[in-house]
C-alpha cells in the first residue's frame, strides 16, 4: 500500500536526534515555556528574516489569537477563501465575527478580482489562504487592504516556505500564522502553531493572549509575570516536547521542500499528457506543493480504482464551507461561489511528502494512466 502520508520512515531517520532531543527538554524541568520553546522561536523567526513572533498551540489558534489582537468584535466581517480547512472560519466565528467568502480562480485561491465587492463597512481584514502550498496574488490583497484600511493576516498553515516574488509567505501581511499539524511541511508529532508579526505592540498583546492575558514582556507593568489577567486570553501553549521536535526538524525543511518540489515534477512530467487537470502554478509563486492537487470529472470513479490498486488518496476539501450545517446561519450562500462548488466535486490529491521514494511515484503514474484510459 502506498500511503497518502506517513512519519514512519521520516521518523526512522531521525529517531535517535528527536529521542535524545526529547529528553534533554525533559530533564531540564520546564514542560512549557523554556529552552526548547525559546530556542525553536529564535530559529523559526531567523529562518524566515523575521524578528518579532511567538509559538502557540495550533495554527488554529495563531489565528484566532491575531484576530483577536485586531480587537476584532460581535458584527465584524472577516474575508477570506471559500475554498478553505474548516480552522479558517472557525476562528474567524470564534473571534465574534462574520465570514465573508470569496470564490476561487484557476490556482484554487483567493479570486483577488472579487474581493471589492464583499467589502463593506464592517469589514476588518482580508485572510488570503495560501493553500496546497501556493502563494496568493500577495500584492492586490495588499493594495486592496490598504485602499480600505483593512488587516491582511496570511493563513500559511500548508505553505510553510512558500514565496512570493521572492519573499516567504507569513511576512507581507500583518500577521503570518502557520500550523505544525503532523501533515505539514514542518510538521510536529502533536499540535503546534506561530504568529509572525511586525509592531511591536501586536507582539506584545500576542505574548499575553496565548497564555490568559498575563504579562510576560512589559517589565514595567506593575502585573509582570503575575498571576493576574491584563486582558482576556487563551491558553495557547506550544510544550517543550514539540518544541524539541520542531527543533530538529527546522534543520531539514529546506530539504524537505527540495524533494517535495523534485516529486511534483515527476508528477507533472508523467501526467502532462492525460486527461487530468493538474495544478495551475503561477509566475509569481514558489510553489512548496504541501499537496499535489489534480482535477477529473471522474473523481470518485478514480480514487475507488486507486483505492484497489492500493494507492492512497485524500480530497481536500469534498465539502465546501457555504455547504456546512454548521455555518447556516451566517448565509455564506449569498455569494456566487460557482467555481468553488464545482472543485470541490472534481479535486482529489495524490500522495506527496519528502519520504516518498521516486520509484513510487513513478509507480503512481503508472496505475493512474491505467485507470483513466478505463474511464476515458
Amino acid at each position: 500500500m502506498i500511503k497518502f502520508w506517513s512519519y514512519d520512515r521520516e521518523y526512522k531517520k531521525i529517531k535517535k536526534k528527536i529521542l535524545n532531543n526529547i529528553d534533554n527538554a525533559i530533564s531540564r524541568g520546564s514542560v512549557f515555556f523554556g529552552k526548547e520553546q525559546d530556542n525553536f522561536e529564535k530559529n523559526f523567526l531567523k529562518k524566515y528574516n523575521s524578528k518579532l513572533g511567538i509559538a502557540v498551540g495550533s495554527g488554529t489558534d495563531a489565528l484566532l489569537i491575531s484576530l483577536k489582537t485586531l480587537n476584532i468584535k460581535n458584527g465584524d466581517q472577516i474575508i477570506t477563501a471559500a475554498n478553505t480547512a474548516i480552522p479558517t472560519i472557525s476562528a474567524i466565528i470564534n473571534s465574534g465575527a462574520t465570514p465573508k467568502l470569496v470564490d476561487i480562480g484557476e490556482d484554487y485561491l483567493i479570486d483577488t478580482d472579487k474581493i471589492e465587492r464583499q467589502i463593506n463597512k464592517k469589514t476588518k481584514a482580508i485572510i488570503p489562504v495560501h493553500l496546497y502550498g501556493q502563494p496568493c496574488d500577495m500584492d492586490k490583497i495588499i493594495k486592496i487592504a490598504k485602499k480600505y484600511n483593512l488587516k491582511v493576516i496570511e493563513d500559511c498553515a500548508q505553505a510553510q516556505g512558500a514565496m512570493y516574488k521572492n519573499k516567504f509567505v507569513g511576512t507581507l501581511g500583518d500577521f503570518g500564522c502557520f500550523s505544525f499539524y503532523p501533515t505539514k511541511i514542518l510538521g510536529a508529532y502533536g499540535d503546534g502553531g506561530f504568529i509572525i508579526t511586525k509592531k511591536t505592540n501586536d507582539y506584545k498583546k500576542i505574548k499575553r493572549l496565548r497564555f490568559y492575558g498575563i504579562e510576560t514582556t512589559d517589565k514595567k507593568n506593575k502585573f509582570f509575570n503575575k498571576y493576574y489577567a491584563n486582558e482576556n486570553g487563551l491558553n495557547s501553549r506550544i510544550d517543550e516536547i514539540q518544541s524539541s521536535i520542531l527543533n530538529i526538524k527546522l534543520k531539514y525543511v529546506d530539504n524537505f521542500i527540495k524533494k517535495r518540489i523534485y516529486l511534483a515534477n515527476i508528477y507533472f512530467e508523467n501526467l502532462r499528457e492525460t486527461s487530468l487537470k493538474l495544478p495551475h502554478v503561477n509566475k509569481f509563486s514558489k510553489h512548496v506543493y504541501h499537496l499535489f492537487t489534480i482535477r477529473h470529472k471522474q473523481k470518485e470513479k478514480i480514487v475507488r480504482l486507486l483505492k484497489k490498486k492500493k494507492i492512497g488518496t485524500r480530497v481536500i476539501y469534498p465539502y465546501p464551507i457555504n455547504i456546512m450545517k454548521a455555518y447556516k446561519k451566517f448565509e455564506l450562500k449569498k455569494n456566487n461561489l460557482r467555481k468553488t462548488l464545482i472543485a470541490s466535486k472534481e479535486i482529489f490529491s495524490l500522495p506527496l511528502y519528502p519520504e516518498l521514494k521516486v520509484s513510487e511515484v513513478h509507480l503512481i503514474c503508472k496505475n493512474l494512466k491505467k485507470v483513466l484510459k478505463q474511464i476515458d
